[in-house]
């Protein structure tokens, strides 16, 4: 078997495999979270069939339970190859299924199976990020990771469902896998090998089969038909009531987070005895919350994006409620937004590349939740319009203005948060330590999922708008105590 052994390195020339992975990140999760919707409801489905679809979004929560795999078996570089070998096959299957006449119940079965092998694929792209590049070239490169990403999610969510439109769900379907299929080329083609495997692929089959793996696995499908019954039952359904406001992948994220902030106070004697017994797996998971101050790591994580998705979750709403149609909402947004968005994100990690992320991190994350009082003046602003809609409506350029700023901060506050959590991974748990952090990250954007309505509705506009900035307070709180502001973990760690 030949060894992979490149070393990572800092380019000032763009590594192109940074642009093609992370479009390849994002494109199967468009056509899994916006193109299944759409499907769903063309096919037939009712409102709450359409609904379940916000059950594909579990692999992405959960995917930092098999991400240690990813470490641990085989390279990275390969595991992205047979993950899109695998997506390839499953979207042209997809293609094939949509013609059939009862093609629902089939396609909910390989959106699923696209699921799961998307987010396997996920978490394989960020560990081979980490690998492939040092600690500036990560920082320098971390804006075209999120231009990538967010120009796949409009080709996925856009393109092929335009497409589709025009002609037909098949013919939408072959073009995304034309298009995985040319990634995937080039993957094979131009990615670098940068690491030897730890352990062969096919002793992964081995652990799968263990007797304990597969305990588990039963033991976790029992917890979860019990839950069911118990929740079924005549006495519980006013709590049903009251739980139905958080999505299933909601709650399981919060319970997710509580159980490591939980574990975080054992870590240093839970990690004494899987030394012991050699658990690769389990310890993958105690060493990301046996480092210093890890439950100020935690709720910085947890908390970092809160005012932002308080803010994004009525942002449509609001500026519907003072006269910008959706038409002119998407060509704001999806056009001059984005742009916005994805200078933002250059420009930070090129400057955190030269400056370091202690001296730019307080002006990128005001940069990102001071804007946030930009929505709150503009509802002040035009607050008679909601009494009176005859009025008129909102200075279409204004708002406008107003998107194109707040997304650029968004952009310059994501590049300082990912390098940070790019920090906090160890290199021997890469892929790991990423999806737990990612995961934890998705915390603040279920409460405020479940929060944001009702407050807006309580609070007025106004109001509102200064509570998402309010929001962000107790994440730049802890940001004087954070570690790794000025070293990543594994040079503390050294020392």
């Amino acid at each position: 078997m030949a060894q992979e052994t490149s070393t990572p390195e800092t380019r000032r020339r763009i590594p192109w495999w940074v642009v093609t992975t992370y479009f390849a990140e994002g494109f199967p999760y468009s056509l899994v979270r916006q193109i299944s919707t759409v499907f769903f409801r063309d096919a037939g489905a009712s409102l709450q069939g359409v609904g379940l679809t916000s059950l594909y979004g579990l692999p992405w929560t959960l995917k930092f339970l098999w991400a240690p795999l990813v470490d641990t078996y085989s390279t990275k570089r390969r595991w992205i190859l047979a993950a899109e070998t695998v997506l390839l096959g499953l979207i042209l299957l997809l293609a094939g299924v949509s013609t059939l006449p009862a093609a629902l119940p089939l396609a909910a079965i390989v959106f699923l199976l696209l699921a799961f092998t998307s987010a396997t694929h996920d978490i394989a792209i960020d560990g081979y990020y980490l690998e492939g590049l040092d600690r500036k070239g990560q920082a320098r490169w971390v804006g075209f990771q999120a231009g990538s990403y967010r120009l796949a999610l409009i080709a996925g969510g856009g393109g092929v469902i335009a497409l589709s439109g025009w002609t037909s769900w098949p013919w939408g379907f072959l073009l995304a896998a034309a298009i995985l299929g040319g990634l995937l080329t080039t993957h094979a083609l131009i990615l670098p090998r940068l690491e030897a495997p730890r352990r062969p692929a096919l002793e992964l089959l081995r652990y799968l089969a263990a007797p304990r793996t597969v305990a588990v696995l039963a033991m976790a499908a029992v917890l979860v038909a019990g839950l069911r019954w118990l929740l079924l039952r005549q006495e519980l359904a006013g709590f049903r009531r009251w739980a139905g406001a958080i999505s299933v992948p909601g709650w399981i994220t919060l319970a997710l987070f509580a159980a490591l902030a939980l574990t975080a106070f054992r870590a240093r004697a839970l990690k004494r005895r899987l030394y012991a017994s050699d658990s690769t797996y389990a310890l993958a998971f105690i060493d990301y919350l046996d480092q210093p101050r890890a439950g100020l790591i935690l709720a910085f994580v947890a908390l970092y994006r809160t005012g932002e998705s308080f803010l994004l979750n009525m942002a449509y709403p609001f500026l519907r409620d003072i006269g910008v149609s959706r038409a002119a909402y998407g060509v704001a947004y999806g056009t001059f937004g984005i742009a916005a968005s994805i200078t933002g994100g250059l420009l930070g990690g090129a400057l955190i590349a030269r400056y370091g992320l202690k001296r730019c991190i307080w002006p990128f994350v005001l940069a990102q939740n001071l804007l946030n009082l930009l929505y709150m003046g503009m509802a002040w602003k035009y607050q008679a319009i909601f009494q009176h809609p005859e009025l008129g409506h909102a200075d279409l350029r204004l708002v406008t203005a107003l998107i194109v700023a707040e997304a650029f901060g968004a952009g310059l506050g994501t590049s300082a948060f990912m390098v940070f959590i790019m920090r906090t991974a160890r290199p021997t748990f890469k892929a790991a330590h990423m999806a737990i952090a990612t995961g934890i990250a998705t915390v603040s954007s279920t409460l405020a999922g479940v929060l944001s309505g009702f407050l807006a509705a309580a609070l007025g506009f106004t109001v509102y708008f200064g509570l998402t900035f309010a929001a962000t307070i107790p994440a730049m709180i802890l940001i004087p105590f954070l570690p790794y502001l000025d070293r990543p973990r594994e040079t503390l760690s050294s020392e």
